[in-house]
């Protein structure tokens, strides 16, 4: 049993990639719904795609950050990775793509919104990743990643990824050099007990590096922090 699946060529021109062998791209909009209704299609669907795709995407993804981002620490490193092969990432992606109109699902799926599921779009993603992947190479799929996720590593750059902004700035003064020391001081604070508004310098080899205010102490310092890291240029507003 053969899918063939209408207008398979308009979504490759969405994609930007044409294929050599296009049963790939059609078993990844295949979901296992499908195959198991259909037993005659036997066990062909996305999911052993979405496994590798998967893969691709996240040694992509963090290739690309690791050399954009020399300064972050492997910790930030990391959350970032996270934030951008999330599954809300990837389904934003298949919805503005249109991914949904193109699934081949079962009866049962297809009854209970299985186009718009985001569990479903976001793994179709991983499985076209994949597809373009095995059929090109990974510079092809590189292409196509970061065509559709550059933008939003930007965005999650730009001040949306650290909470802890206290570690951040420690950690890139130690990659400086060693001998910088960095001090939090409580320079003022007003209103009654419960409701206080703290005042906070950050110091940097005793020199007034920013400046924060917050409802508590930790609060004021890790903005403090995160005026410094404006200050450097290492976040953005």
């Amino acid at each position: 049993m053969k899918v063939k699946i209408d207008n398979i060529e308009k979504l490759e021109s969405k994609i930007g990639y044409k294929f050599r062998n296009i049963k790939l791209l059609e078993n990844a909009l295949t979901h296992s719904s499908y195959s198991n209704e259909n037993k005659t299609y036997k066990r062909v669907n996305n999911e052993r795609l979405e496994f590798l795709g998967d893969s691709v995407l996240s040694i992509v993804v963090s290739r690309h950050i690791f050399k954009e981002f020399p300064n972050y620490p492997e910790g930030d490193l990391s959350k970032l990775r996270a934030q951008v092969v999330c599954e809300d990432m990837l389904n934003e992606i298949a919805l503005k793509l249109g991914i949904g109109q193109y699934l081949v699902l079962g009866k049962g799926e297809e009854a209970t919104g299985g186009r718009i599921r985001k569990s479903i779009l976001a793994d179709a993603m991983e499985a076209i990743i994949a597809s373009i992947y095995l059929d090109g190479s990974l510079e092809d799929a590189d292409k196509f990643i970061l065509s559709n996720l550059e933008e939003s590593i930007d965005t999650l750059v730009k001040g949306k990824i650290f909470s802890d902004y206290k570690s951040y700035l420690q950690e890139y003064f130690q990659g400086k050099n060693s001998n910088y020391r960095i001090k939090y001081v409580v320079t003022g604070e007003e209103g009654p007990d419960h409701d206080k508004v703290f005042y906070v310098d950050v110091l940097v080899n005793k020199k007034k590096f920013g400046s924060g205010v917050g409802k508590s102490k930790k609060t004021a310092e890790q903005n403090a922090a995160k005026k410094s890291l404006l200050r450097l240029g290492e976040i953005y507003e």
